[in-house]
Order: structure tokens, then C-alpha cells, then sequence
């Protein structure tokens, strides 16, 4: 039988073969978009630039415009995430705590929708953007984000571990419903919010389906929908995509790696309790 070290040493080993693995793509990314026009098509390929070059991201910015879609995709990353975790708190948290009618009815259905792919909702959901005359505009992508059954749902079971006597003590104190959520309910259901936070940031600024079909106009494109546009004007250009493609990924990257404690701490926050 194998012993502890060799067990250990084995685990280590795969895990560390399964890191590069996963890593190597990212970095052969990165360095082909520092390569010179070409460089990259090279055989046989080699992984370190000859003679490493911004052109490329120059390009991007000056030549076609990234800029404008790079604050495109920040800003509705970011409304769609502040608004998102406020929406969705807020009815998770009612459906947790409060009784009203048909409460029991409201949690079955929402149950049925997340088994429902997002792709059936698409069209119905454009013939209302139309109706509302929101197609090519911010609030066209922004307003379909505003609100999920994955993040009610996520909510909901969270905000079930708050105790009644704790919301009876703070309304038998003459707290109103919306100061009882505010000064009660967010501080004790933070860990939850800053996880929702990161996956609907990331969920965001990926997202490319929905802004490609609500948006027409090339100025307000998001980074996924621009990156993919270029795809088709410069498809011999890898090196150029590559550096479209680390514009399109780092920022989320970044994002994730500063705040994944707070991602795991919520992910992991039932199992302590």
C-alpha cells in the first residue's frame, strides 16, 4: 500500500498538472498579445515573445475604439450589479420572513423557473424591451438584470437563518419595515450579498447574448459583443484578438481574485453556522 507521503506527493503532483493545465491557455494568451503581427502563427510556436510589442493594445484603443466599449460593459456591470443585490435582498428576504398570501404558491413557481434555460425567455423578454422602447439603449441590457431567481432563491435561504425574535425585538422597538431591513436584516445577511455581488458582476460582464441581440449600435456595444465584432474584420490577426481578449478577461479576473475570501466566505457560510 502506498503511504501517506507518496498519497500526498501523488495529490500534489495532479493537482499541480491540473493548475497548468487550466493556466496554460491564459498564459499563451497574454504572450501572443504581445507578439508582433504573425508572430504567433509561427511554426514551430513558442510561448515568449521575440520582440514584445504594445502595438496591438494601441490599436485596440485608438485605431478601433475598445475604450467606449470597455466603459460600456463597467457601467452596466456595475448598475446592473448595485441594483441587482438590492432587488433581489429585498425579495428574498420577504419571501423568507414576511407572510402574505400565496407566498408558498410564489416560491414554487420561482423554483419551476430556474430549471428553465435563459434562452426561452429571450424572445418574449425583446418584445417587451420593444414595447417599452428600451431596444439599443443601456437600460434595454441593464433592466432584463435586475432581477433573478438565482439571486432571490440564493437570498431567501440565507435570510431563512434569521431569527423571528430578532425582527419581532427590532418592530416591538418601532422600527419600520424598511429600517428593519436596512439596520437588521443587511448586516446579518452581508456574506450572502458580497458573493450574489461577484456572480452577478461576472455574469455581467461576460454576458453576450442578450446585449448583441438588444443593441445595434457599434457605440454602445459591450466588450464581449466589440470583441467578437472584431473577430470578423480582423480574423487573421490573432495577435490583435489576443489582446482584445485579455482587455475582455483581466478586469474580471482581477475583480475575482481581490474578493474571492468574500465569494468563498458566502458560498461556505451555511456550512458553518
Amino acid at each position: 500500500m502506498m503511504s501517506s507521503l507518496s498519497r500526498r506527493v501523488l495529490l500534489y503532483t495532479a493537482l499541480i498538472a491540473g493548475a497548468l493545465v487550466a493556466v496554460f491557455p491564459l498564459l499563451w494568451m497574454l504572450s501572443a498579445s504581445f507578439m508582433a503581427t504573425g508572430e504567433a502563427s509561427t511554426y514551430p510556436p513558442h510561448l515568449i515573445p521575440r520582440a514584445p510589442t504594445i502595438a496591438h493594445y494601441r490599436d485596440l484603443f485608438t485605431r478601433l475604439n475598445l475604450g467606449r466599449a470597455l466603459f460600456n460593459s463597467a457601467l452596466i456591470a456595475l448598475v446592473v450589479t448595485a441594483l441587482s443585490v438590492l432587488i433581489n435582498s429585498m425579495a428574498g428576504y420577504a419571501l423568507a420572513k414576511l407572510r402574505f398570501r400565496h407566498r408558498a404558491r410564489v416560491y414554487r413557481s420561482l423554483g419551476i423557473g430556474l430549471i428553465l434555460p435563459a434562452q426561452v425567455a429571450m424572445l418574449p423578454l425583446f418584445l417587451l424591451m420593444k414595447e417599452l422602447h428600451l431596444v439599443n439603449s443601456y437600460w434595454g441590457v441593464i433592466i432584463p438584470g435586475l432581477a433573478s431567481i438565482f439571486g432571490i432563491l440564493l437570498t431567501y435561504q440565507y435570510a431563512l437563518a434569521i431569527p423571528d425574535d430578532l425582527l419581532d425585538a427590532a418592530r416591538v422597538d418601532g422600527a419600520s419595515e424598511l429600517q428593519l431591513y436596512r439596520l437588521v436584516v443587511l448586516p446579518v445577511i452581508a456574506p450572502i450579498l458580497a458573493t450574489l455581488a461577484i456572480w452577478t458582476f461576472l455574469a455581467t460582464w461576460n454576458d453576450f447574448m442578450w446585449p448583441l441581440i438588444i443593441l445595434s449600435d457599434d457605440r454602445k456595444y459591450t466588450l464581449p459583443v466589440a470583441i467578437a465584432n472584431l473577430v470578423g474584420e480582423h480574423v487573421q490577426d490573432a495577435e490583435l484578438m489576443m489582446a482584445g481578449s485579455v482587455v475582455t478577461v483581466l478586469p474580471v479576473m482581477l475583480v475575482f481574485l481581490f474578493l474571492q475570501r468574500y465569494y468563498i466566505r458566502g458560498i461556505t457560510a451555511g456550512a458553518v453556522k
